[in-house]
């Protein structure tokens, strides 16, 4: 009785996790469908515009690693709850905001609140569970993030339709007030309570937090800026600042470890092959997909005509099916393995090049339709590919050191996104402007096709990108398996790649580290 009352109990904390997390993801699709709103609304120039959406994409990326750290070294549920009372307010704020400035700047708060949030649910995620329980948690977060990623412009699109084209950009905000309280009452209530880390661990290493921030932040600005509309090329000399911080923070954290302190990313974490390969894959994947939606947006909407909660609504079947594999993943992750990984790579490569053939093949009147139908196919796939990487990720991080692990694997995710983006978007919109100049109703489409098609060309590109990567990761974890049979060392191993060896559940450096050189 007592251990169903204690996995109840972590359920439960995990029910509040999972929903805030799609709280905070929904923030990064529904509101690009309010931006006209906003312009009419509030007289808003295209640059105001941008910055309305790259200031929280930057801020959520700038707060994640400090974040993680902090939770990990002090108390995640504090963190949470502090995280989760910013966006709330931040969100009343921006629904309120009477000018474009105050909206900009309650924006960029919302982001950091956001950032603040999303490493304390992995952590948490990595602290309540073990083992196969573990990977049915991380395939029930992805089954909710991707019904959430995947319904945003859906439900965009329905609340301006409710509010009106001036102002039912505000119920963007709004609706995440009474959301955010309802989730906080049940956090301060359900979230396990105590701090993490050793007491010789829990120093904040000042320096290599800002020495971080300024690498990320001009590492991911000349990306959030581009929207496809030129701009001056000045900007990519921010790439060389990048580099620069970054030399300077690898350097730095070193010296700090030497000094017997506690770095803000101990580099330990990338011999470990699960994690560094897993890493790259989710930031290749991310450069695709949430560029995928924006381009299927810009085409359904700008090239057919169709309205916003419309155009939302053809993404739906993505959000069901990635929900179902997001599920089904996360119940076999720990028995397939990272095969599970690349099978669901294949099925998003084949589900997006139907989505490219459905908009460029099929008369304007049945598209849309087609396109939904591709989208069952590369939306079970997707439910294979983040649940399940998460899982493989994740599995030999030491609990004390989820929290920052997470957020790096959030961060990936967020400098893909930009990157993929910004690339993604200047393709598009180069190949419009170039054909549809003068033209002709028809031959407006006609550049809307070509668009389409060389956008999705290049995502379709970065996916089966992400799939070599992940046969490569396949292999490498079948050599290792082979070699601790050889060395009598294979009763750890639970699936067919040597992904649930026993090392996931460790919770200490030195067996971490070892296990890492041992991998490698």
């Amino acid at each position: 009785m007592e251990q169903r009352t204690e996995d109840q109990q972590r359920w439960r904390a995990f029910g509040v996790c999972v929903a805030v997390a799609a709280l905070t993801i929904l923030d990064l699709s529904k509101v690009n469908v309010g931006l006209p709103s906003i312009e009419q609304s509030l007289d808003a120039t295209s640059s105001s515009l941008q910055l309305i959406v790259a200031g929280y994409a930057l801020a959520f990326g700038l707060a994640l690693v400090p974040a993680g750290r902090l939770g990990d070294l002090k108390n995640r549920r504090l963190l949470f709850v502090i995280g989760l009372v910013a966006f709330t307010v931040s969100s009343l704020l921006c629904a309120v905001a009477p000018t474009i400035e105050v909206l900009m700047v309650t924006r960029i708060l919302q982001g950091f609140a956001a950032g603040t949030q999303m490493p304390q649910v992995i952590g948490l995620v990595q602290q309540l569970f073990r083992g196969a329980e573990r990977g049915r948690a991380f395939g029930l977060f992805g089954a909710v993030i991707g019904v959430a990623t995947a319904l945003g412009p859906t439900i965009g699109g329905g609340l301006i339709a409710l509010g009106g084209e001036q102002d039912g950009w505000r119920l963007l905000f709004w609706m995440n007030v009474p959301l955010g309280a309802v989730a906080l009452f049940f956090a301060w209530r359900l979230l396990p309570r105590g701090s993490q880390g050793a007491a010789s661990d829990r120093e904040l290493d000042i320096v290599g937090i800002l020495l971080l921030g300024v690498a990320i932040v001009s590492l991911m600005l000349p990306f959030v800026t581009t929207s496809g509309g030129g701009g001056s090329a000045v900007r990519w000399l921010w790439l060389v600042v990048f580099a620069v911080f970054l030399v300077a923070f690898i350097l730095w954290e070193q010296g700090y470890k030497r000094r017997g302190k506690s770095p803000v990313v101990h580099f330990e974490l990338f011999r470990l092959s699960s994690y560094r390969n897993g890493l790259v894959i989710v930031a290749v994947y991310f450069a695709a997909l949430p560029a995928s939606f924006l381009m299927v947006t810009l085409y359904l909407q700008e090239g057919l005509g169709l309205a916003p909660v419309f155009a939302g609504m053809v993404s739906i079947p993505f959000a069901i099916t990635s929900a179902v594999g997001s599920y089904i993943g996360g119940r076999v992750v720990n028995r397939i393995g990272r095969a599970l990984v690349v099978a669901g790579l294949a099925a998003v490569v084949v589900g997006f090049v139907l989505l490219m053939l459905a908009a460029v093949l099929t008369p304007p009147e049945v598209t849309p339709w087609a396109m939904a139908g591709a989208f069952l196919v590369g939306g079970l796939g997707g439910g294979f590919v983040v649940s399940p990487n998460q899982t493989l990720t994740l599995a030999e991080i030491p609990v004390e050191q989820s929290g920052v692990a997470g957020s790096m694997q959030q961060l990936g995710q967020r400098v893909g996104t930009a990157i993929g983006t910004a690339v993604a978007t200047s393709i598009f919109y180069g190949i419009v402007r170039s054909e549809s100049s003068g033209s002709g109703s028809g031959d407006r489409l006609d550049a809307y096709h070509d668009a389409f098609r060389s956008g999705t060309t290049f995502t379709v590109s970065l996916i089966a990108l992400a799939l070599v990567l992940a046969v490569l990761d396949l292999l490498v974890r079948r050599r290792a398996a082979k070699r601790d049979e050889g060395a009598g060392g294979g009763h750890g191993s639970t699936g067919g790649d040597g992904s649930g060896r026993h090392t996931a559940d460790r919770t200490t450096e030195g067996d971490h580290v070892a296990e890492a050189r041992r991998a490698d």
